[in-house]
């Protein structure tokens, strides 16, 4: 772990430059640049609202809020850990010509989609203030479950990007693991209005919904489940040992594979 934190800590720079030109490139030919990742989840939202809230009949004022809070995090799980699939093998030319510790590479893919998600959550907070969904004490709580979201990315993006580099199809599985994720993370519909207490588990065993469940909570000034949270943070933590432990054993030889 010392020699971890002191390798980051050298590579620091160069770290912040990657996410600079992650952030850079992702807009590179968009006229609105940046602020696309305001517009993109309000259209959205609007469209999800507009066609579940039809089809579902739900018609509550806070029902896009309610949408948006769970597709925003859904969003930068699906974008950032297929960022980090990817990574190795969209920067062999570098891996190829100099020294760089590999793991910079999906970390940084990983960071700079988590700080355009801290950004759109401006949209978040607007919907919500607009529709009369108030801060309460219970919304300054959001922190954890971003941080625990965060953590769940890395250890999911580390198995990603390693097996992804020797397993190239693994990106096409992983799409379709993305729309089985998306369905069981209650994005544009009411767990308890859909689901019986019988088939719950389906969607509590999903450490994602789990920290949407929470999120939502805190946005909603409501307490945060913790049962689900132990478990989304216990199963992060876990992803995050695998993670390394594959990467660390694997990474002398993504050179054999890019």
């Amino acid at each position: 772990m010392k020699k971890f934190v002191a390798e980051f800590y050298r590579y620091r720079s160069l770290f912040a430059e990657l996410v600079r030109k992650g952030i850079k490139l992702k807009y590179r030919r968009s006229y609105l640049g940046i602020l696309w990742s305001l517009i993109e989840p309000l259209l959205t939202m609007i469209v999800l609202t507009l066609v579940f809230g039809t089809l579902l009949g739900y018609h509550s004022k806070d029902f896009p809020v309610y949408i948006l809070s769970g597709r925003l995090i859904y969003s930068l799980f699906s974008q950032a850990t297929t960022a980090a699939l990817k990574s190795i093998r969209q920067n062999q030319a570098m891996i190829k010509k100099v020294y760089v510790p590999k793991y910079m590479y999906p970390l940084s893919y990983i960071v700079f989609n988590y700080v355009l998600f801290l950004i759109s959550l401006v949209v978040l907070c607007g919907v919500a203030l607009v529709l009369g969904v108030y801060p309460t004490v219970y919304t300054l709580l959001a922190i954890v479950p971003l941080f625990v979201l965060l953590l769940l990315i890395i250890g999911v993006g580390l198995i990603l990007s390693c097996l992804g580099t020797m397993f190239r199809d693994l990106e096409y599985l992983w799409n379709v693991g993305l729309m089985l994720i998306m369905y069981m993370c209650a994005i544009f519909y009411y767990p308890d209005k859909i689901l019986d207490s019988s088939h719950y588990w389906l969607l509590s065993y999903n450490p994602l919904f789990c920290v949407i469940d929470n999120f939502r909570s805190c946005v909603f000034g409501q307490a945060m489940n913790i049962h689900e949270l132990i478990y989304a943070s216990s199963f992060a933590l876990v992803c995050i040992i695998v993670g390394a432990f594959i990467f660390n054993k694997k990474q002398d030889k993504f050179i054999l594979y890019v």
